[in-house]
């Protein structure tokens, strides 16, 4: 009767892990955009702090994405004196607090 009760308790915990982590996969998901990166405090005056913000159209609608990661943390310095900068970024997208946040993976400067 123990190892029944051990048994599905450990089944039990392999199903809530599983689906927690199928629930979390496909909260991020891996996207390319295109758009003009710029600081979130010096150019865009949205923020207390800098931040890189990358504005691209999807759908025909402006959609503002914030970056973070080292590779944004890398590319800040060349946009933070107010300037923007065109640029291609590929990396994960989660929602936060309203926010699209995009954790980059890589920064290339667009043609």
């Amino acid at each position: 009767m123990k190892k029944l009760k051990l048994t599905i308790a450990l089944l039990a915990g392999l199903a809530v892990a599983s689906v927690t982590t199928t629930a979390f996969a496909a909260d991020a998901k891996e996207v390319t955009i295109t758009g003009d990166a710029s600081c979130a405090k010096c150019a865009l005056h949205t923020s207390d702090k800098c931040q890189t913000v990358v504005k691209a159209t999807v759908d025909g609608k402006e959609v503002s994405y914030y970056l973070t990661g080292k590779e944004a943390k890398t590319f800040h310095s060349k946009i933070c004196s107010g300037s923007s900068e065109k640029v291609t970024v590929t990396g994960n997208v989660k929602e936060k607090d309203g926010k699209q946040t995009l954790v980059a993976t890589k920064i290339v400067e667009a043609k």
